[in-house]
């Protein structure tokens, strides 16, 4: 598949390049960015793909692609998706996935209707963490579940320059839209869309004009709850994961390395990718777990194969979250989804 990486920030250098261009079935084939730094690096690491100014250029030779990766700001993801779905290319959407349910809806149905490929990009389902947490519900060696804790937070005291620390409703930047579209989506994936949502959104650091702090508390229809912590501000950092059942629990405390190892520039796969740090596993009661291996690669092999690895409907079940906990901020309320 002929593919065009529309952006080359973070998202595109880290997280979506480096699998275009080392899948097979996949070809990185053209990158678009204006920015004179990033088109250098991309000639340098990827000569193979022509560097493209403008996106508009990808819709004029849109006969020439197969598919589309878009990694552009938040407040343009919808709008480049549909514009790739338009022209007959198959799509793959980083997060946020689109401003609301409602428009991620619309791109659902335009998808169906052509016949086309619609992948939301929410590659932590493939951190090696979670796919330990998923294996250990999904065997029942937790029992049956009742709390699932999840965590991103960092301590950022300082505000960056940015549309990611905007203030404009449009641009998206709130934390909710950013570490929290990942949490939620996590939470999804294990239990289900939630039936209620209750959360507290915030604004802390000084200067900060995007919410920089958030929790979230779901509960799903077997009656587990999901608590969600996304912040900028925390001096000490919770557990990544506490997940309790009524047979046993299990802690995680650190990160995923793979988010590290592609911004230092490494190339995905191959022996040791994505294995865990031995002092980083996790303990299911008081025995140590391993970590299973981080595998971002998995999600651009279904690409490839012309799979979603991640349903559409997860995505729109995920913004149904995001909304209601806005309107749970403002109201201070439990809000109920339909």
């Amino acid at each position: 598949m002929r593919t065009a990486l529309i952006g080359y920030g973070l998202g595109g250098a880290a997280f979506h390049a480096p699998f275009l261009s080392t899948t097979p079935g996949l070809a990185l084939a053209a990158v678009v960015t204006g920015n004179p730094e990033r088109r250098a690096e991309v000639a340098s690491r990827y000569p193979e793909a022509e560097l493209i100014a403008s996106v508009d250029e990808v819709w004029r030779r849109a006969d020439e692609f197969d598919l589309v990766v878009v990694t552009t700001p938040n407040r343009h993801h919808a709008a480049h998706a549909r514009a790739a779905l338009e022209h007959g290319l198959n799509v793959v959407v980083d997060k946020p996935f689109a401003p609301s349910a409602a428009r991620a809806r619309e791109l659902a149905d335009l998808a169906a209707a052509r016949g086309l490929l619609l992948a939301p990009f929410h590659n932590r389902r493939w951190d090696g963490d979670f796919r330990t947490v998923a294996r250990l519900v999904r065997e029942g060696a937790l029992g049956r579940v009742h709390r699932f804790e999840s965590r991103f937070e960092r301590w950022r005291p300082e505000v960056r320059e940015g549309w990611k620390e905007s203030g404009d409703p449009a641009d998206l930047g709130s934390i909710v839209f950013d570490l929290g579209t990942h949490l939620v989506d996590q939470a999804v994936a294990l239990f289900g869309r939630p039936t209620r949502v209750y959360a507290e959104v915030r604004t802390l650091r000084a200067g900060a004009r995007a919410h920089d702090d958030a929790f979230l508390a779901l509960t799903h229809p077997s009656g587990a709850v999901s608590h969600l912590w996304a912040s900028a501000l925390a001096a000490s950092q919770g557990p990544r994961f506490r997940v309790l059942g009524d047979r046993s629990a299990y802690v995680k405390h650190g990160m995923d390395p793979q988010e590290e190892a592609l911004k230092a520039g490494a190339v995905p796969g191959g022996e040791g990718w994505g294995e865990d740090p031995v002092e980083q596993w996790g303990v299911l009661g008081t025995e140590p777990v391993r970590t299973e291996p981080g595998a971002y690669q998995d999600f651009y092999a279904a690409v490839a194969a012309g799979q979603a690895p991640v349903p559409v409907a997860d995505a729109v079940a995920g913004l149904d979250v995001v909304e209601a906990a806005f309107e749970s901020a403002r109201s201070g309320g439990v809000v109920s989804l339909a």
